[in-house]
C-alpha cells in the first residue's frame, strides 16, 4: 500500500507539472519531439547480450547506437577497453543517455574480466576515467552495471571462460570457496575443517593464487564503482552476479559489497542476482527515467514453491531477485493486476526445482502445474492484461509442455514478452525489462520481439540445440559441442533445416520466416544468431488480423 502511495503522489506530482506548464514540461515535451540517442556498451557481443537487447529499446524509436562488434569482447578477443573510452568519448556529444558495461571499461570484457592480466593500479585508472567522462557530460543520464566474478561449480561448468587451470580444479575451487563463505557465515564443523585444509594443499598455490588475486582485483574496482555512485558519477550502479550458490565467493563478496553500499539505497545501487540481462534493465531504467515513467508489475506464480524457489545458477529466492529487478529497470511491484502495466506470471515448477531445457524429459509431456500455468495465463490474457512470461521451469531452454500448451490454446503472439533462455534470473530479468516497455511499443514490434524469443529459446535453445548436440559424432569435420570448429557448416546447415521444420509445425505462417540463417558467433552451440528473412516485404498486418 505504501508503494502505491508513493508511486500516486508521484504521478500527482507529474501531472501538476504538466498542468502549469512550468519549464521543465515544456522541455520534456520537445524533447519528445527529437529522436533521442542512447549509447550503449554491452558486455560482449552475443547476441542476447549486444543486438536482442538494442533492438528492444530501438522498437520504441530510441537511436541506439553500439560499439563496432570487432571492439567488443567475445569468447576469444578479451576486448579493447582503452578503444572503447575513445569511442564513448567521441560519441558522446550529443548523447541524451549512456548504459555502460563496466566490465568492458576496465577489462575488455566480461570474461575479460575472468582472465585478464591487468594490473590493479591499471584497472582502477580505468575506473577513475568515468569520473572525468562525468565532468566533461555533467547533463547526461549515465546508468553502469558491472559484475562480481562468478564461481562456476566445475570446469566443465565454466565454459572455457575461466583460466585454463579451472578446467582441472573448477570443482575443488568451487569447495574450497562453499567452506570458505560458510566459516564466515555460520563456521565449520571439524570434518569440513579438514576437508577446507585438505583443499589448500590439493589445489596448486599458483593457480589458486592467480584465481583470487583477479577476484582481488574485481573487488577493489567494484568498491570504486560504488565510491563513485556516492559522488553522483552515476544515476544508477547495478553488480550482478551469476553462477553462483548460496554457499560460494561470489555470495561472499556480495553480501561484503552490498554492505559498502548500504547507504545509497536501491534506488541508486544494487548487488544483484544475474547478470546478461541486466543491460537489459539499465536500458529499460534510462527509457523509464526519460519518460518520467514508474510502471507498476504485478507478480504470479505457479503453485508449489512458486516466490521461495532458489533456481538453479543463482544463490537466492527468485522472489527476491525479481523484486530486485523491477526496482533496478525503474519499476514498482503491486499486490492486484488491475492497475499493472505488465502482469509477470513466472513458470516454476511446483517442487521448487530447476532442470536443464537439455533433459530429455523435456520432451513436450505436460507435468505437475503444467495445465494450471496455462490455465493463468489464458485467464489474463482473455481479461485484456497485458501478459509476460517467465518460463524458467528448465534453465537454457524454453519448457516444451508449457510452449505446446500456448501454442494449441492460440495465445503465443497474445503475450506482451516472454523469455526463457539461459538462467533464470536472465529470463527474469529481460521479460521485465521488454515487457515493461510493451506498452509503448506497436503490435508488430511486440510480436516481432516475441518471435525472436520463439525462435532462440524455444526452437533453438530447448530442441534444435540439443538434437544437433547429439548428433554431433556423426558430423564430418574435427569439433565439439563447445568448440565447433571445422564442423561449423554442417551444424549451421542441420540447424537451418531443423529450425524450419519445427516453425513449419509450431509457427503460423510468417513471411519473415521464409529463409532461416544460423550463425555462431562464439563458435560453440550454446548460444546461436538466428536470421530470418522474407521473400517479399513483410506483411504486418498478419498479426494484427490474428492477435483477437
Amino acid at each position: 500500500m505504501r508503494k502505491q502511495i508513493v508511486a500516486l503522489a508521484a504521478v500527482l506530482c507529474t501531472l501538476a507539472v504538466t498542468l502549469t506548464g512550468m519549464p521543465e514540461a515544456s522541455a520534456h515535451h520537445k524533447n519528445e519531439q527529437k529522436v533521442e540517442k542512447i549509447l550503449y556498451i554491452p558486455h560482449d557481443n552475443r547476441p542476447i547480450s549486444d543486438k536482442q537487447t538494442a533492438e528492444v529499446i530501438s522498437k520504441l524509436g530510441y537511436e541506439v547506437v553500439v560499439p563496432p562488434d570487432n571492439m567488443l569482447g567475445s569468447r576469444t578477443d578479451l576486448g579493447h577497453p582503452d578503444e572503447l573510452w575513445d569511442w564513448l568519448k567521441q560519441n558522446a556529444q550529443d548523447a541524451d543517455a549512456a548504459v555502460i558495461s563496466s566490465d568492458s571499461m576496465l577489462y575488455g570484457s566480461l570474461v575479460g574480466s575472468r582472465k585478464h592480466e591487468y594490473s590493479k593500479k591499471e584497472v582502477l585508472e580505468r575506473a577513475d576515467r568515468f569520473q572525468s567522462f562525468r565532468k566533461e557530460h555533467p547533463k547526461m543520464e549515465l546508468y553502469v552495471f558491472g559484475s562480481i566474478m562468478r564461481t562456476p561449480r566445475s570446469g566443465e561448468a565454466s565454459g572455457h571462460e575461466e583460466p585454463g587451470y579451472y578446467r582441472n580444479y573448477g570443482a575443488d575451487i568451487f569447495r574450497y570457496t562453499v567452506l570458505k563463505d560458510k566459516e564466515e557465515m555460520e563456521g565449520l564443523t571439524r570434518r569440513e575443517k579438514k576437508e577446507y585444509d585438505f583443499l589448500q594443499r590439493l589445489i596448486p598455490k599458483a593457480s589458486l593464487s592467480d584465481w583470487m588475486g583477479r577476484r582481488e582485483k574485481n573487488f577493489a574496482a567494484n568498491e570504486k564503482m560504488i565510491q563513485l555512485t556516492r559522488g553522483n558519477t552515476f544515476n544508477y550502479f547495478v553488480l550482478g552476479r551469476d553462477d553462483n550458490a548460496p554457499y560460494s565467493q561470489t555470495h561472499l563478496e556480495s553480501r561484503h559489497l552490498a554492505a559498502e553500499g548500504k547507504d545509497l539505497g536501491k534506488t541508486r545501487f544494487q548487488a544483484m542476482a544475474g547478470i546478461d540481462e541486466i543491460g537489459m534493465l539499465m536500458l529499460t531504467r534510462a527509457v523509464n527515467d526519460m519518460r518520467r515513467d514508474v510502471p507498476f508489475v504485478y507478480v504470479r506464480y505457479n503453485w508449489g514453491k512458486g516466490e521461495f524457489t532458489i533456481p538453479s545458477y543463482s544463490d537466492e529466492k527468485i522472489g527476491d531477485s525479481i523484486a530486485s529487478a523491477i526496482t533496478a529497470a525503474g519499476g514498482m511491484q503491486v499486490k492486484s493486476p488491475e492497475k499493472a502495466d505488465l502482469v509477470l506470471t513466472v513458470n516454476t515448477n511446483p517442487n521448487g526445482k530447476t532442470y536443464e531445457a537439455n533433459d530429455r524429459a523435456n520432451d513436450g509431456t505436460p507435468r505437475e502445474g503444467t495445465k494450471y500455468f496455462a490455465d493463468i495465463v489464458s485467464d489474463y490474457v482473455s481479461k485484456g492484461y497485458p501478459v509476460g512470461i517467465a518460463d524458467i521451469a528448465y534453465a537454457n531452454g524454453s519448457d516444451n509442455a508449457l510452449m505446446d500448451e500456448l501454442r494449441d490454446r492460440g495465445l503465443l503472439f497474445k503475450l506482451r514478452a516472454y523469455a526463457g533462455w539461459n538462467t533464470p534470473t536472465n529470463s527474469t530479468g529481460f521479460v521485465i525489462g521488454e515487457g515493461m516497455l510493451a506498452k509503448h511499443m506497436k503490435d508488430e514490434a511486440v510480436d516481432d520481439l516475441l518471435l525472436t524469443r520463439y525462435l532462440d529459446d524455444w526452437a533453438y535453445q530447448a530442441n534444435v540445440r540439443n538434437t544437433i548436440a547429439r548428433q554431433l559424432t556423426w558430423l564430418r569435420g574435427d569439433g565439439v559441442y563447445g568448440s565447433l570448429d571445422s564442423k561449423t557448416d554442417a551444424v549451421a546447415t542441420r540447424s537451418e533445416r531443423m529450425l524450419t521444420r519445427f516453425v513449419e509445425d509450431n509457427l503460423p505462417p510468417i513471411d519473415s520466416l521464409a529463409h532461416i540463417e544460423v550463425r555462431f558467433p562464439w563458435n560453440r552451440m550454446f548460444e546461436s544468431d538466428i536470421i530470418h528473412t522474407a521473400d517479399e516485404p513483410v506483411d504486418i498486418t498478419y498479426f494484427a488480423k490474428n492477435r483477437n
